[in-house]
């Protein structure tokens, strides 16, 4: 059994606790690895050391901060394989699914490096003569990166790597449930030895100790947090004490709108499959679908034989597998007890509805409900399971208004083959992100961010690095006269 350690300030180093944080395989219930329960002691460490190497790092040219990023990403794609074996042992995921999330990350690191020339200023025009106006974009500072279990390599990636590209020193938390990829990730860049002491830090244990420490740390510039909406919530509580910013990326409650033009197989195969990556365990899933009344028989048939073909088990030892387990006991609990009150309210069975019968392994059965009504639970909480609740409509206005019905506002779909209907969705739909005709999963060229609950900022792109810079306004008089 592996046991990790905490890395800062460029070595590896003990926890000032000896508690240490048992990792399971959610497809066989094995105790895999062991991982410091850190205390706030170590995030203080990790925390000082980022900021002594914050001023150093920032200096380093941008093309030379590029080339490091750029060459992390290499050698991800050199230990690709021992990535996906680690994210499929640790967190569950169907091989198809682990290797896509592998290759995302790679491709983050390839993509941000080549952002090094890209981060530009402005010179403005000054109301006054002898004058101009610099607008520079500044690496915002110290980084606390809070890493989530559904997606720890690739979101491990867009922190990371954002982070480096940006100037910025971070000190990272994976989940408590899931940091052997990133442990990995660590003794790749030590042994590396391209990352200058101090830049890259890690740091385990659980939110409640460790990430309340960083996101209250006064010299912590930025938390940058993907999870749930009540730790998202703490996290602002314990920000708030120094004005921190936050970055944070929350839950979602995905609607999927199919209307009466949509080609239904093509709706069908792109529901199925944002309804069971990862096993339902992901902020963008379809969550919920609005059905036209006139293909809802139809589309209802097809979409419950898609989700009981969908096949299930250990992805280590079949990588042919639609889908993986639930991370935990937990989760399994709270899917099926979402399914049992929504049947006891009137829901109908058309798959699944129950946790699957195996010896081990927390797998819950791909489950499809009808005669649901948008006041269930069902409808209005996130699901984070591989169960679609299925409602009717009649009129574009009704689905537009029962799809933003929601405190989340993170991702949304569209099917339907009438332009018009897709330019009124889009346009009346208050999600940070609306996918069309295809599954529900981003581009890391695109800007990931939501609405109301389902968080504050974005990743990706352009605009998800500005998240990491600052800006400063110089305004710089001259004598003209000077000879």
């Amino acid at each position: 059994m592996k046991t990790h350690q905490l890395y800062i300030n460029g070595e590896y180093t003990k926890s000032t606790t000896e508690d240490m944080l048992k990792i399971t395989n959610p497809a066989t219930e094995e105790v895999i690895s062991q991982t410091p329960n850190g205390t706030e002691e170590d995030v203080e460490k990790a925390v000082q050391a980022a900021w002594d190497a914050q001023t150093s790092w920032s200096k380093v040219p941008s093309n030379e901060r590029g080339q490091i990023v750029r060459e992390i990403g290499l050698k991800m794609q050199e230990n690709k394989e021992t990535f996906i074996e680690l994210l499929i042992e640790e967190q569950g995921k169907s091989y198809e699914m682990a290797t896509g999330e592998v290759e995302l990350a790679i491709d983050y690191f390839q993509y941000m490096s080549e952002w090094a020339r890209r981060i530009e200023g402005e010179i403005l025009p000054s109301d006054r003569p002898n004058e101009n106006i610099f607008i520079h974009k500044r690496p915002i500072g110290v980084v606390a990166g809070i890493v989530p279990w559904n997606f720890p390599v690739f979101i491990l990636a867009r922190k990371v790597a954002t982070s480096l590209i940006a100037g910025c020193t971070i000190v990272l938390k994976p989940s408590q449930q899931t940091p052997n990829t990133a442990a990995y990730f660590t003794e790749m860049v030590h042994e590396m030895g391209v990352i200058p002491k101090g830049v890259y830090n890690l740091v385990t244990g659980k939110g409640s100790t460790i990430g309340n420490a960083m996101a209250s740390h006064e010299k912590v510039a930025m938390v940058t947090m993907t999870g749930s909406v009540p730790a998202g919530s703490k996290v602002m509580e314990a920000a708030a004490k120094n004005i921190t910013k936050v970055n944070l990326e929350l839950g979602g409650k995905a609607p999927a709108i199919v209307t009466e033009y949509a080609n239904l197989d093509t709706a069908v195969k792109n529901i199925t499959k944002s309804r069971i990556i990862n096993a339902g365990q992901a902020c963008t899933n379809a969550e919920r679908v609005y059905v036209h009344e006139d293909v809802a028989e139809e589309f209802t048939k097809k979409i419950a034989e898609s989700m009981q073909n969908v096949t299930y088990g250990d992805p280590l030892k079949d990588k042919s597998l639609d889908m993986g387990p639930l991370v935990n006991q937990e989760r399994m609990d709270e899917v099926d007890e979402m399914v049992q009150e929504a049947v006891k309210n009137g829901a109908k069975v058309l798959a699944g509805g129950k946790p699957a019968d195996v010896e081990k392994g927390f797998f819950y059965e791909p489950t499809v409900l009808s005669n649901v009504s948008q006041e269930m639970n069902i409808i209005q909480e996130e699901i984070f399971g591989p169960v679609l609740p299925i409602v009717t409509y009649k009129t574009l206005d009704e689905v537009i208004e029962k799809a933003n019905d929601s405190d989340y506002g993170l991702s949304s779909s569209i099917f339907t083959d009438n332009y018009h209907q897709a330019m009124k969705l889009t346009e009346g739909l208050r999600f940070g992100e609306t996918f069309v005709n295809r599954e529900n999963f981003e581009a890391v060229q695109g800007f990931h961010a939501g609405f109301r609950k389902s968080g504050i900022g974005g990743a990706d792109g352009k605009h998800g690095l500005e998240e990491f810079l600052i800006t400063q306004t110089v305004y710089m008089e001259f004598n003209d006269e000077q000879q």
